[in-house]
Parts: C-alpha cells; sequence; structure tokens
C-alpha cells in the first residue's frame, strides 16, 4: 500500500474518534445525511488514489533517475522535504480555485454547507484526473525518494483534519505561523470579502507572503458553502455536477483557443 494510503488507514481510527467526540459536544454542527457522504466520499477518493498510484508509481521512479540531487534521509532533509511539500500544496490549493480544470476536483470539498471534523473527508475521486500529483514531482526530480514525498503529503493531510472545527477559537502566536481552524474556516466561507483566501496546507506564511491572506472580519458571519450553482444531495451529483458546469461552458466556447481559456481560467464563483 503507498504511504499516502497506509498513513491516512492507519490514522484513520483517530478521525472517527474526534468527530464522535465533536458530534456529542456540539451536534448542532452536523448534519447526518451530509456527514455520511462525507465518509462514503473519503471512500471513494481513497479508491481512486490507489487506483491512480498503482498507475503513477512506475513514472515517479522513471523521474527519480533523472534527479538533480541525491538527498539523504537526516532531519534537515525530513524537514526540508516538509518544507517544500507544503510551499507547492499553497500553490496546487490556490491554482485548485483559479483553474476551472482544477476546481472540478477540488469543488467537491467545498460544496457542504457544514464545516466540522467530517467535512475534511468529504473529497473528490477526480484529483488524480486533473493532476493533483504534477505538484508533487518537483520534489522527486530534486532527488526526494517517491516514498517520502508521498510520506510527507500524507502527514500535511492529516494534519489538515484537525483544522476542519469551529469549537477551536484563536490560538495566540500560533495564528501567526500556522494554519489554524480560525484561517480555515474563512478559507470554506462563501461570503464574497473570503473567498480564495487562506489556502495554506499547515503553514499560513505562505499566504503572508504571497497576498491571499484573510483575518476573521468582526462584522461578516461565515456562511459555507459555494457560490453559484451547487450540486444536488447525491453522491453522483457532489462528484460530477462541476463537470456538468465546465461541458455547458465549453459547448458555448467557440474555437479551440476559447475552449482552452475555458479550461484554464478561473471558475467565475459568482456565476
Amino acid at each position: 500500500m503507498p504511504p499516502v494510503e497506509l498513513i491516512l488507514l492507519l490514522l484513520s481510527p483517530v478521525f472517527l474518534v474526534a468527530i464522535a467526540a465533536e458530534y456529542r459536544v456540539a451536534r448542532r454542527h452536523y448534519n447526518l445525511r451530509d456527514s455520511l457522504h462525507n465518509v462514503a466520499l473519503a471512500l471513494l477518493h481513497q479508491g481512486s488514489d490507489m487506483l491512480a498510484l498503482i498507475v503513477l508509481m512506475p513514472l515517479f521512479y522513471w523521474l527519480y533517475n533523472f534527479a538533480l540531487f541525491d538527498v539523504p534521509l537526516t532531519p534537515l532533509s525530513l524537514f526540508g522535504a516538509f518544507l517544500l511539500q507544503d510551499f507547492l500544496y499553497y500553490w496546487f490549493h490556490r491554482a485548485s480555485h483559479k483553474v476551472h480544470w482544477l476546481w472540478l476536483a477540488h469543488v467537491v470539498h467545498h460544496s457542504s454547507k457544514q464545516m466540522n471534523f467530517s467535512t475534511a473527508f468529504r473529497q473528490s475521486l477526480l484529483y488524480p484526473v486533473v493532476g493533483m500529483w504534477l505538484f508533487w514531482t518537483p520534489m522527486i526530480l530534486l532527488g526526494f525518494a517517491p516514498e517520502l514525498v508521498l510520506a510527507v503529503v500524507a502527514i500535511n493531510l492529516a494534519f489538515q483534519f484537525f483544522i476542519h472545527t469551529q469549537l477551536v477559537g484563536q490560538l495566540g502566536w500560533l495564528e501567526w505561523v500556522f494554519n489554524t481552524p480560525t484561517h480555515h474556516r474563512i478559507h470554506h466561507a462563501s461570503n464574497l470579502c473570503y473567498l480564495d483566501k487562506n489556502f495554506a496546507g499547515v503553514l499560513i506564511i505562505w499566504d503572508k507572503l504571497f497576498g491571499t491572506y484573510i483575518d476573521i472580519q468582526p462584522t461578516e458571519k461565515i456562511r459555507y458553502g459555494i457560490v453559484g450553482s451547487a450540486p444536488k444531495e447525491t453522491l453522483l451529483s457532489i462528484n460530477f455536477h462541476e463537470c456538468r458546469v465546465l461541458l455547458g461552458k465549453l459547448n458555448k466556447a467557440r474555437g479551440i483557443k476559447n475552449k482552452l481559456r475555458q479550461l484554464f481560467s478561473a471558475p467565475r464563483h459568482s456565476d
């Protein structure tokens, strides 16, 4: 089993206990149908990831043959791998909001109107198709072993599970460095002032460096969900509704140039 799947599988009891504990003290933040969909979406996502990695691992090892450096496994290289992967995750996440092709997958995660630990499970089975894995290939080409890259990806994603909650408030000085529940609640908001902000994985410093950070606005109560056409409450619609939206735009676009512009331009959340 690939490292990313194994690490998340081993942590799944921790995730489930956290969900049960949160539900016990804040069931008002939960909708049973929504949470069941989140679990089913997580299973579909893991299945598609495992199938994709069976195909992609030979490619990763082939790319590793052309690595610029031979990076040894040391505490310093581990820290470097974490830092670089988090930096690349920031750009993947930002691109997923700005490129409609990538938004096809990422919109699934934003489509819930709830915000709780189970929302972290709400993932798309289309991530391998749209090319999330492309964002990790620079690490392999630099000389980080594919297993290490995938392990660091899994650790990053595991951290992000714990920022999907409304129960944790401001965390003092940690807010300056790390992505926290406060920062991530803002990211999931559909309020106009909050759209496309706080893309961080683990470190919020990337948003502050590249101008996508915003703090909580006292006069703006967060509304969760997406702007524009929303899917029906079925697994099929949640996974593929945005594909229909994009196909409609492609059908209306005239010529290859305009069709490509629709694929790679912003999804225009205000539609």
